[in-house]
C-alpha cells in the first residue's frame, strides 16, 4: 500500500496552549471550527453519490450500517439513534456498529479496534445483504476495525464508503466512495475529537437527512414522521396540522394523537374529506 500524509497526527498550529488565556483558547478553537464547514463543502459530490446509491437500496429494504471505533464509533451509533425519533423510521434500518460493542460507548475497550476480523462478523451476525450500506467511519483511516468490515464488504459486492480526514488512507482505499475531508492539524496534536469529529457529525447529518427526506419522511420542511415522545413533540405536530390544515389547534391535536403522527393524521384528514371552514 502506497504511502499517505496522516494529517491527523501532524502538530498542531498552535503552542504553549497551557499559557493561553481561557478567551484565547476558545477563540482559536473557533477560528479552526470554522474550516470544516468548508472542507465538508468540498466532499459534497462524494455524498451525492453515496446518497444517490443508498436511496434506491433503501426502497428495497436496504439499511445503513456504521462502523467506527472511538469518538468515530460513538458518532455513528449516535446519529442512527437519531433516525426513529426524528423520521419515524424503525430502528433496524440505520444501525451503528462501535469496535467493542456498547460498553465502549462510555469506557474504552482494550484493542477492540485492532481487530481486522471483528467488523465484518458483526455485519454477518446482522444478515448484511447487497441491498445494504456499509459506512466505515475513521478519522485517522487506518483503524483495523473498519478497514477489515469496508474490505470484506467490497469483496461481497456491498456498497462501502469510508468518512476520513486522510486522503490516499487505508479507509478510502478500501471504499467504493471515499469521502475525505482535509482539515488540517487538530487545534491539540491528534484529538481527532475535535474537528475531525466536527466534520464526521456534519456528514452523517448530511446523509441521513437527505436520504430520509427522498423516502418520503420529510413533508415540506417538517417532520411529519417524527415519533410523540414527549409533549414538546406533540405540541410541535399539532400545530403542524394548524398550519397544514387551518384547524384549532385543540382539534389539531386530539387529530393528532389519534393518529399517532402528523403524516397519518394528514393521510386520514385527506381520507375523511375534511372541511377547513367547517372543522374550525
Amino acid at each position: 500500500m502506497t504511502a499517505f500524509t496522516k494529517i491527523t497526527e501532524q502538530d498542531s498550529l498552535y503552542d504553549n496552549l497551557e499559557n493561553k488565556s481561557v478567551r484565547e483558547l476558545l477563540d482559536d478553537i473557533n477560528r479552526e471550527d470554522r474550516k470544516v464547514a468548508v472542507a465538508v463543502g468540498e466532499a459534497i459530490p462524494q455524498v451525492e453519490k453515496l446518497v444517490e446509491q443508498i436511496v434506491p437500496r433503501m426502497q428495497r429494504g436496504g439499511r445503513i450500517f456504521y462502523l467506527g471505533a472511538g469518538t468515530s464509533g460513538r458518532l455513528g451509533v449516535l446519529d442512527a439513534s437519531e433516525i426513529p425519533p426524528t423520521f419515524g423510521m424503525p430502528p433496524t434500518l440505520v444501525i451503528g456498529l462501535i469496535a467493542g460493542g456498547d460498553t465502549a460507548l462510555r469506557n474504552p475497550v482494550e484493542n477492540a479496534e485492532d481487530d481486522t476480523q471483528r467488523g465484518w462478523q458483526e455485519l454477518q451476525e446482522r444478515h448484511i445483504t447487497a441491498d445494504d450500506t456499509v459506512v466505515g467511519i475513521a478519522a485517522s483511516g487506518t483503524t483495523p476495525y473498519v478497514v477489515g468490515a469496508l474490505r470484506a464488504a467490497r469483496q461481497a459486492g456491498i456498497l462501502t464508503a469510508g468518512i476520513t480526514s486522510n486522503p490516499g488512507s487505508p479507509v478510502a482505499t478500501e471504499a467504493e466512495i471515499p469521502i475525505e475531508v482535509v482539515l488540517g492539524p487538530e487545534f491539540v496534536t491528534g484529538s481527532s475529537r475535535m474537528k475531525s469529529g466536527t466534520a464526521q457529525k456534519m456528514l452523517l447529518n448530511m446523509i441521513t437527512t437527505s436520504v430520509m427526506i427522498r423516502l418520503g419522511r420529510v413533508k415540506g420542511n417538517k417532520m411529519v414522521n417524527m415519533q410523540l415522545s414527549n409533549q414538546k413533540l406533540v405540541d410541535r405536530g399539532a400545530r403542524m396540522l394548524v398550519g397544514e390544515l387551518g384547524l384549532s389547534y385543540d382539534r389539531a391535536r386530539t387529530l393528532l394523537l389519534l393518529h399517532g403522527s402528523v403524516k397519518k393524521a394528514l393521510d386520514a384528514f385527506g381520507r375523511e374529506g375534511g372541511d377547513k371552514e367547517q372543522t374550525r
